[in-house]
């Protein structure tokens, strides 16, 4: 059993096990592709496309058939019942979605589901302006295997933006180590470079600043990069592994 479905929720956790009171490793968005690898009434076990994640999510709401052709690219878009009337619920940053109808500011991406178009681009679209990108998730809190507004880890706020540009990257920190090619070796920071931990990464905004989510603030920061490496050097014993950059 491993055809290829579309999730069609909000969003969802990626439980280890099939229980909600098992550790979550990640999580999946609107939209995002995947192969169910087994089910029962109220689990399947699936593997994401994007990253080859495995785990469990509720079985519940995903398509066959679904043709993205724009995506999120507010931290969180508003689902509409109809055209100004609001509902509680939002997608996140980097949802892919199908358009079935639009109007001159909203489109229509399921039945009693609209979303407006500020916060939405075409999904070819390449916003180069990385930093503003990774701005869109400040002060939002830290929550382990989170990628949403609602809470995001450090290797996901990586990932995210590589989601947004239709790129792939690997989900964990130790695995994006591996991937990230280019390394150098003298500690002259400057924008786009990313500075790697065991377990711990973070993107530098410029020579001085990085931005990061750092589990003992609770959220994603900006912090000086001299000053987060002596910390982390200092309360957990961690030397910088590696610098790569965007």
């Amino acid at each position: 059993m491993q055809n290829n479905f579309y999730f069609i929720g909000c969003f969802s956790n990626i439980y280890k096990k099939p229980s909600s009171k098992s550790e979550i490793t990640s999580q999946i968005i609107y939209g995002e592709k995947f192969k169910i690898l087994s089910k029962n009434k109220n689990w399947i076990k699936i593997k994401t496309l994007l990253d080859n994640y495995t785990g469990f999510i509720r079985n519940s709401k995903y398509l066959k058939k679904f043709n993205p052709s724009y995506k999120v690219s507010s931290l969180k878009a508003r689902i509409f019942k109809k055209p100004g009337i609001k509902t509680n619920s939002w997608l996140p940053f980097a949802s892919k979605l199908s358009i079935l109808n639009q109007n001159k500011n909203y489109i229509k991406i399921e039945k009693n589901k609209w979303i407006k178009k500020k916060d939405i681009k075409k999904l070819n679209y390449n916003d180069k302006n990385f930093v503003k990108i990774f701005k869109k998730f400040l002060n939002v809190k830290y929550v382990w295997g989170g990628k949403t507004f609602n809470g995001i880890d450090c290797s996901a706020l990586l990932q995210i933006f590589f989601t947004y540009k239709n790129s792939f990257y690997p989900r964990d920190t130790k695995d994006q180590i591996n991937y990230s090619k280019k390394k150098f070796k003298k500690r002259r920071f400057k924008k786009g470079h990313i500075i790697f931990w065991k377990g711990h990464v973070a993107m530098c905004l410029n020579s001085r600043q990085l931005i990061h989510a750092y589990g003992p603030e609770k959220k994603v920061i900006i912090m000086p990069i001299t000053e987060t490496i002596n910390r982390i050097q200092r309360t957990a014993n961690l030397k910088v592994k590696k610098i790569s950059r965007i």
